[in-house]
């Protein structure tokens, strides 16, 4: 499998995704990794219904993700990972699936999370799990929309 984009994005597919980030991508396929979505009958055909037309998308739990990523038979598939969370990414790297860099887009703010820019808020697990893929020597850049300059996330943690 070739891996052409990585995004957090917890809104999933929406205007900027369809619009822009798919096209950056040049991926045959957006494989939403979430367990929580993919265990959310109602949202993850909302999400399915909402992807660009000629894009074909999977969504799957992480333990899955990481298996087919594993699949000789997709091994020449394009394809854009697109999570809620870093939990999750830092999940599917320490099974195996080799993420270079993370593009993270937008984490909306909840309770018990603390506002670091205009679209990504946080919380300690959230944190935790960002320093442990930076430590992994994965680059982490923020990046909102496709004209926003590359900023490097971990130095706004």
């Amino acid at each position: 499998m070739i891996i052409n984009l990585v995004r957090i994005d917890d809104r999933l597919i929406h205007g900027q995704v369809t619009t822009v980030w798919t096209k950056e991508a040049k991926a045959e396929r957006i494989i939403i990794v979430s367990d929580e979505v993919a265990n959310d009958e109602i949202r993850s055909t909302l999400v399915k219904q909402a992807a660009p037309p000629g894009i074909k998308v999977s969504v799957i739990s992480i333990n899955k993700a990481a298996a087919v990523y594993k699949n000789p038979k997709y091994e020449n598939d394009t394809v854009f990972y697109l999570f809620t969370n870093p939990t999750d990414v830092l999940r599917l790297v320490n099974a195996g699936v080799p993420i270079k860099e993370v593009n993270i887009g937008g984490m909306s703010f909840k309770e018990g999370k603390k506002q670091i820019t205009k679209a990504v808020s946080v919380d300690e697990n959230d944190i935790s799990s960002f320093k442990k893929l930076h430590e992994m020597g994965i680059n982490l850049c923020l990046k909102v929309v496709i004209t926003d300059p590359d900023i490097d996330f971990i130095k706004i943690l």
